[in-house]
């Protein structure tokens, strides 16, 4: 109790400082889609060159484990955008696709960062991929968006040319969807550019038009890249003639458009001079997806859909120039629910009590406010494959029950970081202890409000 209390002192105190010392900070969220672990050059990565995210990470903090709280798309940006345990409210696999479906989406209950942050006079723009829902009541102008720039469904095709079908309704098949317009504000248009770079014009076109109103704003660029499909311009393509891989040379041009789309967000920051005003955070939505886009998890074990840390551990970095010291390697496990956590803690806005946060305000653990780690302990839950894991200090816990010839799991990942090691058998007691403590954190979950894509045929 005692360091509960001591932490939030340190959380009220800090963020008291930061509310009187300056105006309520921007927040930018930059999200790839199916990005590997290794694949950014603040991580490692060789053959694709990641400079300006590995200048964001430089200008302030790595987190070598951070976490999504979902291995697949939709239920790990439900986590993101509500700074909650998605399996809370029932979000447990990506939703429908049908415009029809009014339960297939993030719960109308549930606040959004940018219903929160309008509180407080935020103004919120989502540029790229929604994957929410695509019903009416769950479109981004409903929950606290006042700008929406992409598509609703879970991905695109990045080549204009694709894009030619102008409402939902039009969709004859699965994944037919990746041919839709690019939706502004309601109204479907025309582009003529690659997508990734046409989100990064509108992404630049928003700090462009909030860069000198009062109120503060928030940004999510949410990328589709590199997910699948493969497709790059020879722009990017000619970069990596040295790749000899077709698919790996395709998706190092598409992680390297993504790069040079983030350099574009931070110079335009930089020239209206509000760089020290924003936090800027960098990540996937999970680990990548290694055979479907040649993504490396290197050295992690396991893929985009696993809970092996290949699955849920993603590229995660934060910079906020001024506040948030440069040159951080922070070791201790964060989760993205944590983006949520931090700007509600920085804007003090209040959060309603019947929908806690799981996440927690980062700052004072960047700050050396406070020395202890952000999280005793962190959980996952797949409910359709009744998989589990538990990460606490540098133990974890797992059951992939949706693998083959895989059994429950301990691993120590200070020294066993590729999850080869099971010490399951010598650690039987405190293994017990974790899986207790996830069947506590599971009795307050919701099961599953919609069935899972794969199941949707409303388009026959």
């Amino acid at each position: 109790m005692q360091k509960f209390l001591t932490y939030v002192l340190t959380f009220s105190l800090t963020s008291a400082a930061l509310l009187q010392g300056s105006q309520r900070p921007n927040l930018i969220i930059i999200l790839t889609d199916d990005q590997g672990y290794n694949d950014v050059g603040f991580n490692g990565c060789t053959d694709i060159p990641t400079p300006h995210l590995d200048k964001l990470a430089a200008n302030g903090v790595i987190f070598t484990d951070g976490y999504v709280s979902y291995p697949v798309c939709g239920p790990s940006r439900a986590g993101l955008l509500t700074g909650r345990y998605q399996d809370r409210f029932g979000f447990t696999t990506n939703p429908s696709i049908d415009p029809n479906n009014p339960k297939s989406g993030l719960p109308l209950e549930e606040e959004t960062i940018a219903q929160v942050l309008a509180k407080v006079g935020y103004k919120s723009a989502i540029v790229g991929k929604w994957h929410m829902g695509t019903h009416p009541n769950f479109h981004p102008h409903n929950r606290g968006f006042d700008h929406f720039y992409g598509f609703l469904a879970g991905g695109l095709s990045y080549f204009p040319e694709l894009h030619t079908l102008n409402d939902l309704s039009e969709v004859t098949r699965k994944w037919h969807w990746y041919n839709m317009k690019v939706e502004r504000d309601g109204k479907k248009i025309e582009i003529d550019d690659y997508l990734t770079d046409a989100l990064t014009d509108a992404a630049t076109d928003f700090i462009d038009s909030q860069s000198s109103n009062e109120n503060p704003f928030f940004l999510y660029l949410a990328y589709n890249a590199p997910h699948a499909p493969l497709q790059a311009t020879e722009k990017y393509l000619s970069r990596f003639s040295h790749i000899e891989d077709k698919k790996r040379r395709t998706y190092a041009a598409m992680v390297s458009a993504v790069d040079d789309g983030v350099g574009r967000v931070m110079k335009t920051l930089a020239d209206h001079a509000i760089e020290e005003n924003t936090i800027v955070v960098f990540l996937s939505d999970n680990g990548g997806a290694i055979t479907k886009n040649s993504s490396n998890n290197a050295p992690l074990r396991g893929a985009k859909s696993d809970l092996f840390e290949g699955g849920i551990r993603v590229p995660f970095a934060l910079q906020w120039k001024g506040t948030v010291p440069a040159g951080q390697i922070f070791n201790d496990p964060v989760i993205s629910l944590d983006i949520f956590g931090t700007i509600a803690g920085v804007t003090q806005v209040p959060i309603a009590s019947e929908r806690p946060l799981d996440g927690v305000n980062l700052i004072p653990f960047l700050t050396e406010k406070t020395t202890d780690a952000p999280h005793d302990i962190l959980f996952w839950r797949k409910w359709e494959q009744n998989a589990l894991a538990v990460r606490q200090g540098v133990h974890k816990y797992v059951i992939n029950r949706n693998r083959k010839n895989t059994k429950p799991a301990l691993y120590n990942l200070s020294e066993d970081i590729d999850e080869s090691n099971n010490q399951l058998t010598v650690n039987q007691t405190y293994a017990e202890s974790l899986l207790e403590a996830w069947e506590k954190w599971n009795a307050n979950l919701k099961d599953r409000v919609f069935p899972t894509l794969m199941n949707d045929n409303w388009w026959e």
